[in-house]
């Protein structure tokens, strides 16, 4: 038995059946059918953002079929991407199964491969030998040739929520031995992006890291905590913006952006942290009974100081129409070469109303 004490997080807890996988419920249903009803095809195109769970999927789709690891393959198209590693991955598709009923072929990234590698791979799917499956897997659906795609059942996976990813970090958390508060997770599960495995990433930085001033493990984890070792943005820059903005102060608002580009923050992310709570100030201006579900969400303190704000906000400024601002700069993020303007013209657009 394998020793996964020192094994990173994401191997460790990686789903060992269809109900252990999280967030792809459209797929596990259809694909547990498929092998009850003995109806499995062969090919299959798993698609969908890094650490969302094909590879997995495609491991446990072969082990309810009932593969044997003598007829598992599995492939990186990265670096086995030309003809003649595809050729040579064809001659093999016609030696029967060693001990079981398919041999199956795990193909990950498979937009990778060369032309000449596609063409010699869809004479196989255009044919291929009764015994074989292939599992084809990418980040890239747009890179992959609509001839193969016809030929394949795709499957789309998507990306973690925030929802999902979040009580994954919770429980992982405490099987592990730490304690870890509603918000402390939640940014965890930002920081992932929509990627499981990018947020056990993260989740495990945070337990190796958190080590008091004599180096002991702490094992209560807080929201601070995370935003020291991941470099994650402050409590206090994000409150600056949503402080900016009910003031209808620019010049604090664009005083506290300097002090996050200064401190060299992935200024999406920030804008992300920023949204997510101007969003819960909108929440208690407008449906204040909902507070006691943000308990947990964010801190007290957090839920006092938009209280406070909320309070003195007689223009209105707390509202969805800035919200709606914000949003539609954040979409422009990945286009601006100077990162923080969207954020600066979002605060002039809501605060100066240009």
């Amino acid at each position: 038995m394998q020793n996964t004490e020192h094994l990173a997080l994401y191997r460790k807890y990686r789903p060992k059946s269809f109900s252990e996988v999280l967030g792809q419920d459209h797929i596990v249903s259809v694909l547990q059918s498929s092998v009850k009803t003995n109806k499995v095809s062969h090919a299959y195109l798993f698609v969908g953002s890094r650490g969302t769970g094909k590879t997995s999927v495609a491991r446990i789709l072969a082990e309810e079929i009932g593969i044997s690891l003598n007829d598992l393959y599995e492939i990186d198209a990265a670096s086995n991407r030309g003809i003649d590693d595809i050729k040579e991955l064809r001659d093999g598709t016609r030696v029967l199964p060693f001990d079981s009923k398919y041999k199956i072929y795990i193909i990950d990234e498979v937009h990778m491969l060369s032309k000449d590698a596609w063409g010699a791979l869809l004479k196989t799917l255009e044919e291929p030998p009764k015994h074989v499956i292939f599992i084809l897997a990418t980040t890239e659906f747009h890179k992959v040739p609509e001839t193969i795609i016809s030929r394949c059942q795709v499957f789309t996976f998507r990306k973690a929520s925030e929802v999902v990813s979040k009580k994954m970090i919770l429980d992982i958390a405490e099987k592990e031995g730490f304690i870890l508060d509603s918000s402390t997770a939640e940014l965890i599960a930002i920081l992932g992006d929509g990627s499981f495995r990018d947020a056990l990433g993260t989740l495990q930085k945070v337990l190796n890291f958190s080590v008091d001033l004599k180096g002991k493990k702490i094992k209560k984890i807080n929201r601070e905590d995370v935003e020291k070792i991941t470099g994650a943005p402050k409590t206090i820059l994000v409150n600056g913006i949503i402080s900016a903005i009910a003031n209808k102060n620019l010049e604090e608002g664009i005083l506290t952006i300097k002090k996050a580009v200064e401190e060299n923050l992935d200024m999406k992310l920030y804008f992300k942290l920023i949204i997510q709570k101007f969003r819960m100030a909108v929440i208690l201006k407008y449906a204040p009974k909902l507070e006691k579900e943000m308990i947990g969400d964010i801190s007290l303190e957090d839920i006092e100081f938009l209280k406070n704000l909320v309070s003195k906000d007689k223009e209105g400024i707390l509202r969805s129409g800035a919200l709606s601002v914000l949003l539609e700069a954040y979409a422009d993020i990945d286009n601006a070469f100077i990162s923080e303007l969207p954020l600066e013209l979002a605060l002039v657009k809501i605060i100066i109303k240009e």
